[in-house]
């Protein structure tokens, strides 16, 4: 399996592959960064469970989608908005609303990897990973 310049990017057209091919997991080796942002998507109740499995030198992350009614994914759309080019970069007041409340953005601060929520009340900015709704 090949791996990625960009392992956050790489993730994301992961999901967005399983869930056009109506996959009910996908594997993905594992970082700190990828399994805080799969228990993030669990959390918020886009993907119905993570695990980790411990094999080879990094382990897997293993991620179950979630599919609502008439196999229609909890997930519509995956985003990254900062990129290894180009970061991008926002304050606690500059953390965007997805879809008006109804996405989540993730933000990577100096408190750890947190949804876009979390970060306006704790009143702390960083690095603007990517948006889902």
């Amino acid at each position: 399996m090949a791996t990625s310049n960009d392992p956050i990017s790489d993730f994301l057209t992961r999901i967005r592959n399983a869930i056009q091919a109506r996959h009910g997991s996908l594997r993905v080796p594992r970082s700190k960064m990828i399994h805080r942002i799969a228990e993030i998507l669990q959390q918020e109740g886009y993907v119905e469970a993570v695990e980790t499995e411990e094999t080879g030198p990094r382990g897997e992350v293993i991620v179950h989608l979630r599919y609502l009614t008439g196999h229609q994914s909890a997930i519509h759309e995956l985003k990254r908005v900062s990129r290894p080019s180009r970061r991008h970069y926002v304050g606690s007041g500059e953390i965007p609303r997805v879809k008006n409340g109804l996405g989540i953005a993730i933000v990577s601060t100096s408190r750890g990897v947190m949804t876009g929520k979390a970060a306006r009340e704790q009143q702390v900015g960083g690095e603007l990973l990517c948006t889902i709704w």
